[in-house]
């Protein structure tokens, strides 16, 4: 719901009422990831989306039907193979939607759920999709430090399963994680949903990922561009004022006129899992300082940009300042995908192509040379690179998968 939260606060603001259909569950190739979403409001607006037009209307009228009911429901879209052109998806992926009505004033936990996004606070929704018939759409909202709303009008029934709910929930907030989450009803975790467990999706809305740009040059300002239009907040960084301008990099959420490492240090509360470091000054008096910081976080991609000899040298250099094998290994260096690219955008496009492949567990392979899935569970990612590792006869007797 994050892409449509303004819309939604606007409505939410103005006491509308609405419903919102969210995607809680993905099954083989489907168009869009779970948390995507569309809402109706009372007078017919529509907005966002759950499946890039396959199954809209579909969904359009349940949102409809649920506004006038008030009551959520969980409704299952495949492809239909006595009729493609029936309401379906023709990728022949498989969506679980959830579509709850929304009152302003009904439900505290989501009224307090709305109002944290709209303040920027990182909140986690967690929602019942499926389950006893009492509990369907009840939500709790979660912070770091407290949460909002009961599953229950009946506490002492539904503690257990509360305290579980509001733990994984803010397990998955610290990490900016949505997915589902099943628990029995005395709030054990369970592998699967059934008679006697609660099925919940987990929403995180946290602050945007993070890419920091150190190097003001031409191919900077490509790298931001296109850094924005994935969904980064994007700082540019450089020591040399007469290049880190706002004028230069008007896309760029911040410019920071300072040594890369030092602004480095100065950032490590707000760095995660998330975050993305490209170091474009290819210098080493600004260069070796900052990678050696940066190899050592908690982040989710460093690369530097440079010729191998360059990268060569880079290596030695983070040897000697005491760095591990396995530490450098984590330095995408020449940083980007094989593209062939020459200007400056199309380096930004080869960087990040790297950054989605890395994040997704993508194989960097053109789609048309494979045969499986194309879009990646990393889950699925592991479980064949752990069979890629077992005795020829063993992966002789298993089925091949792309």
């Amino acid at each position: 719901m994050q892409d449509i939260a303004e819309q939604l606060l606007a409505w939410h603001t103005s006491g509308r009422s609405f419903a919102v259909a969210t995607v809680v569950g993905v099954t083989g190739s489907a168009p869009r990831d779970p948390g995507a979403a569309l809402a109706v409001d009372a007078d017919g607006e529509a907005i966002g989306s759950v499946s890039g037009g396959c199954v809209e209307g579909a969904v359009y009228e349940l949102c409809r039907a649920a506004i006038e009911s008030g009551e959520p429901v969980l409704e299952r879209f495949g492809y239909s193979d006595e009729d493609a052109f029936a309401v379906g998806l023709t990728c022949g992926g498989i969506l679980d939607v959830f579509v709850q009505p929304v009152r302003p004033g009904a439900d505290p936990a989501l009224d307090a759920g709305i109002a944290l996004i709209a303040d920027g606070t990182p909140v986690a929704l967690a929602r019942v999709v499926a389950g006893p018939a009492g509990l369907l759409g009840a939500t709790v909202a979660v912070t770091a430090d407290t949460h909002h709303g009961l599953l229950s009008p009946a506490p002492s029934v539904a503690a257990p399963l509360e305290r579980s709910v509001v733990a994984e929930a803010r397990a998955m907030l610290d990490a900016g994680r949505t997915g589902r989450l099943v628990l029995g009803l005395d709030g054990r975790p369970c592998d699967e949903h059934g008679q006697g467990t609660v099925t919940l999706f987990v929403e995180s809305y946290v602050p945007a990922p993070r890419m920091l740009v150190f190097g003001a040059i031409d191919f900077a300002a490509a790298v931001v561009r296109i850094g924005k239009f994935l969904g980064y907040d994007v700082t540019v960084c450089d020591a040399r004022p007469v290049f880190a301008t706002e004028r230069r990099f008007p896309e760029a959420d911040r410019v920071v006129v300072d040594w890369p490492h030092r602004y480095l240090d100065t950032q490590l509360d707000r760095l995660d899992g998330r975050t993305v470091l490209c170091v474009l000054t290819h210098d080493a008096k600004f260069d070796l300082p900052l990678l050696e910081r940066a190899l050592r976080l908690p982040v989710g991609y460093v690369g530097a940009m440079g010729s191998r000899r360059t990268h060569r040298e880079r290596e030695a250099g983070l040897r000697a300042a005491g760095l591990t094998d396995a530490e450098i290994g984590r330095l995408r260096s020449p940083i980007g995908l094989d593209l062939g690219a020459r200007t400056p955008e199309e380096t930004a496009v080869s960087v990040a192509a790297e950054i989605v492949a890395h994040r997704r567990g993508g194989s960097c392979l053109p789609l048309s040379a494979g045969t499986g899935p194309i879009h990646h569970d990393p889950a699925q990612d592991l479980a064949a690179a752990e069979d890629s590792r077992e005795t020829p006869a063993r992966r002789d007797r298993k089925p091949h998968a792309a």
